[in-house]
């Protein structure tokens, strides 16, 4: 299983800076934010799962263009999984005609251009040797985090979260724990900020940190532009024991 980053942020503003997406081999993403708008057209064709953590735009800003861009150019629909709440969401506010066509709908309900699987929190959807589980996080609106299994390696993507005891039961559990993809969206400075929008900060991630007992590779995301080298300097400075490394667009993971 090869990862690659299309994009890490937590805003936009300028050509590093990208939302978050990261694309599984060639036919799956995980997440669909400004990142996935840097693949070619004959790369998006071959896309044909999305899975998605949470509606929040930066997360699903691209998921309406992949589907306008190439459904007419594949011979079957675009898939987008996701938990029956942030499947409901995507229906309603989204895919609804007013924000943008029914791709569910069209060209015509017997081969539409776009369709929505179900899953559960938990219970793994299998691609040959590749597992893909949803993992319960904790946000403002109903989210998941991601287990990215090949069967030789894992990688844990918490997608956005606060505080979330049940997010480190999962990764303890998993036995070929490779790479962690937590999100850290601001600075010390922004503490209440961090806590009203359930994201973390540093301080947070540190004892948030004190229930991992496994090692990993530990990677940060979603840090915020304008905040980007304060909050590292503060992640450094709290759990520099885990060498943790900013993520970057393009970074390459082999699992």
């Amino acid at each position: 299983m090869r990862i690659r980053i299309l994009g890490c942020s937590g805003g936009i503003g300028g050509r590093h800076l990208r939302t978050t997406s990261m694309l599984l081999d060639h036919d799956i993403l995980i997440d669909a934010g400004t990142g996935v708008g840097d693949l070619s057209i004959a790369e998006l064709v071959q896309i044909d799962h999305v899975f998605i953590t949470h509606t929040h735009l930066d997360h699903i800003a691209c998921l309406p263009f992949i589907v306008d861009t190439v459904g007419d150019m594949r011979n079957r629909p675009l898939t987008v999984h996701g938990t029956e709440e942030v499947l409901e969401i995507l229906k309603s506010h989204v895919f609804n005609w007013a924000i943008w066509p029914d791709f569910s709908e069209i060209p015509t309900l017997e081969k539409p251009f776009l369709r929505f699987e179900k899953i559960q929190v938990d219970t793994p959807v299998q691609f040959g040797e590749r597992r893909i589980t949803a993992i319960k996080v904790n946000h403002t609106v109903p989210a998941v985090g991601y287990l990215l299994d090949s069967g030789r390696a894992s990688l844990v993507f918490s997608g956005d979260t606060t505080i979330c005891p049940e997010l480190w039961q999962h990764v303890n559990a998993v036995q070929n724990l490779r790479y962690l993809i937590i999100e850290c969206a601001f600075s010390n400075r922004e503490h209440a900020l961090a806590t009203v929008s359930k994201h973390l900060c540093p301080s947070m991630l540190a004892e948030e940190l004190t229930q991992l007992q496994r090692e990993v590779e530990l990677f940060i995301t979603h840090l915020k532009p304008g905040q980007i080298e304060l909050t590292m300097l503060e992640i450094e400075d709290s759990i520099g024991e885990f060498r943790p490394r900013m993520l970057q667009n393009n970074q390459v993971f082999e699992l």
